[in-house]
């Protein structure tokens, strides 16, 4: 499988956290991740079987996933399995929502979905992937 040949995944913006979820990806710790549904407005949802490269802070493909399932659910519904296979150290659904709202709520993400106030609630749509390290 030549990574030149594959379609991109990014996690994160460059930087520290994508620095560290790439290990985590790595490593195996990482096997599921979460984004908005309001990110998807110009872009088709990932679906499961595809094959993706992972890319690092410098554009580098560094690996390929392909993903084994795709779910879009209400924020108030992730669930603990999915908190912890984030890699990130979550013990606690409520640690993963603080982490990710956190993230969710930065500048970077309000000015890319181009919503300056957005929020979250427990209704916000998500799209939870599970994905297998090639």
């Amino acid at each position: 499988m030549n990574l030149d040949d594959l379609p991109t995944a990014e996690f994160a913006f460059p930087g520290p956290l994508r620095d560290k979820l790439v290990g985590a990806i790595l490593s195996g710790a990482k096997t599921s991740t979460s984004a908005l549904l309001a990110g998807y407005v110009d872009e088709p949802l990932p679906v499961e079987g595809q094959v993706s490269a992972v890319l690092d802070s410098d554009g580098n493909r560094v690996a390929a996933i392909e993903l084994t399932e795709v779910r879009v659910v209400r924020l108030g519904d992730v669930d603990l399995r999915h908190a912890r296979d984030e890699g990130e150290g979550f013990s606690s659904v409520a640690e993963w929502r603080q982490g990710h709202e956190t993230f969710w709520h930065s500048p970077e993400v309000r000015a890319e979905l181009g919503d300056p106030e957005f929020t979250v609630d427990d209704d916000t749509m998500i799209v939870t992937e599970r994905f297998r390290l090639l």
